[in-house]
């Protein structure tokens, strides 16, 4: 392990490096490439194994989906030509664009599909209970696939247009029929751009050309629907981990988007005229407290409910943000925009009680290990967070490590004293925590649940019970009885909602208002 002299220098290279070949003469026209800090470090490039955002961010560059959400949040056709329903609601007939290939020339047929979607099937929550209603799902020719449902299930579309980790990617039917425990290595897909992975410097770079043989739909873009057109011939990210050095390279010109700019920074940026500050996505954040629930001190939901009695979301959000337009207490584990909303029994934060009930518990003083993020977001809730158990009385070993090797340590179930974890702190994003069935945190189906892996028998029945509700409102009242259950088994803690800005060059036109940051039609000006 690098001491700590030694990761400055060589963090400090890794900026140099980016930089540096950011602007190292190629045959590139410089007007045409986007140069984007985004707010991690790419470690993994599958979108499915991994549910990390990153990952989601690179699937949105190199593939296309079936089906995706507007930025009015209705699922259109994407990759479709036309589908067509039975009247039974039970068939579902699917035919693709003509015209569609993937980056290796090869077309995109059905049987792609159908491998990339019983694969994105193993692993997302939504995927899981469409699979489990699925009685088939076959390639009829080159170009249709039908699905037949064992019962009508009126979130068919929802689960193939989701906009979130982990998405329904397509990819190539070789690639697809990797094992679903299995990371992919081979970055190929459909997508407006591609990976060139000659040019990937972990640490440093990751670099996506346009493809030119992509078909865009006719229709305007809106949200993540419609056309995506690559306007720039290049898109790079640049992984700088110091703010104040991507702070300046955006201020001479050197970055055209710096991702989840610190709120100290907004001000000053704001002021500049040659840049601008917008937001990042149309839903904003839910900054979540992510027990280990399968491991000491965690595994005990006394523990789990003393931690939710001194969890004060006022304080986590203002250690992080000053301006109250940015952030929403929120106590709910939905989105307060979301039309599930509800706040049924959410007690007030009470620290003597937390204290109380932690003395009760039984806790025996077992470490909490806290993967601690050093970047943004995470870095501040996770110092507040550490304070906060200490004045618990808990005892707190924070292991400080960068967002990326933060998401490949979050895998593994080894007990913390083993190299395993006992938290971490997250903030994934509004399109992730609106509704039940959908929500990242609340999957409580143990081993197949988010990292932290909460299995409770019960909150699962309730959330197949909104898959099946037949109106609006039996899914409102089943979705309070998940919140009021959810409170009792505690998965997680919800610390908040935040709305996330990114500052970027005036130069840039075209920026899409969608769930998700992504690059297509973006344009720059000389």
């Amino acid at each position: 392990m690098l001491e700590p002299q030694s990761r400055a220098r060589h963090a400090l290279r890794l900026v140099a490096a980016a930089l540096g070949l950011a602007f190292a003469a190629s045959a590139v026209n410089a007007q045409s490439v986007l140069r984007v800090r985004p707010f991690g470090d790419l470690k993994g490039i599958d979108p499915i194994v991994n549910s990390d955002y990153m990952a989601r961010n690179h699937g949105y560059m190199v593939y296309d989906t079936l089906f995706a959400m507007d930025e009015k949040l209705a699922i259109k056709p994407q990759m479709l030509e036309r589908y067509t329903v039975s009247p039974d609601q039970l068939t579902y007939t699917f035919v693709l664009r003509d015209g569609l290939k993937f980056h290796d020339g090869s077309a995109v047929t059905s049987a792609d599909v159908v491998a990339s979607l019983q694969r994105w099937g193993q692993r997302d929550g939504l995927g899981q209970q469409l699979t489990a209603r699925t009685a088939e799902l076959v390639a009829v020719d080159a170009k249709t696939v039908r699905l037949k449902m064992k019962e009508a299930w009126g979130l068919v579309l929802d689960a193939l247009g989701k906009p979130s980790s982990n998405v329904p990617f397509i990819m190539p039917e070789r690639i697809a029929k990797t094992p679903a425990t299995t990371g992919i290595t081979d970055p190929i897909g459909s997508g407006p751009f591609i990976m060139k992975k000659d040019e990937w410097l972990p640490g440093a770079k990751v670099v996506y050309v346009k493809n030119p043989a992509y078909v865009p739909r006719s229709d305007e873009p809106s949200g993540l629907a419609g056309a995506k057109r690559a306007n720039v011939d290049r898109v790079e990210w640049l992984n700088i981990p110091d703010t104040q050095t991507a702070v300046n390279a955006l201020q001479k010109g050197e970055l055209d988007i710096f991702e989840e700019v610190p709120s100290d920074m907004i001000k000053d940026l704001a002021r500049n005229n040659a840049i601008r500050v917008v937001p990042q996505d149309s839903l904003g954040v839910q900054a979540v407290f992510r027990f280990n629930s399968t491991q000491p001190p965690f595994n005990n939901p006394k523990v789990r409910e003393a931690v939710l009695a001194a969890v004060d979301q006022e304080t986590f959000l203002r250690a992080a943000v000053d301006d109250p337009k940015l952030y929403k207490v929120c106590a709910s584990f939905y989105m307060c925009t979301s039309p599930y909303y509800t706040n049924a029994n959410y007690p007030k934060p009470d620290l003597n009680r937390a204290k109380q009930l932690l003395k009760d518990s039984g806790y025996k003083g077992e470490p909490v290990v806290v993967l601690h993020g050093n970047e943004g977001l995470t870095n501040i809730f996770s110092l507040v967070a550490e304070q906060m158990m200490r004045d618990m009385g808990m005892k707190v070993d924070a292991q400080s490590m960068d967002w990326g090797t933060l998401t490949a340590r979050r895998t593994s179930k080894n007990p913390p004293g083993q190299g395993g974890w006992s938290l971490f702190i997250s903030a994934p994003t509004g399109a992730d925590m609106m509704d039940p069935l959908g929500h990242l945190g609340l999957r409580s189906n143990c081993d197949k649940a988010w990292f932290g892996w909460p299995c409770d028998e019960e909150l699962e029945k309730l959330r197949d019970q909104f898959a099946t509700a037949a109106d609006t409102g039996k899914r409102a009242d089943i979705a309070r009885a998940v919140q009021v259950r959810a409170l009792q088994t505690l998965p997680y803690v919800p610390l908040g909602q935040l709305y996330l800005v990114r500052a970027q060059s005036a130069k840039l036109s075209g920026a899409l208002n969608a769930a998700v940051p992504v690059y297509w039609n973006i344009r720059k000006a000389p």
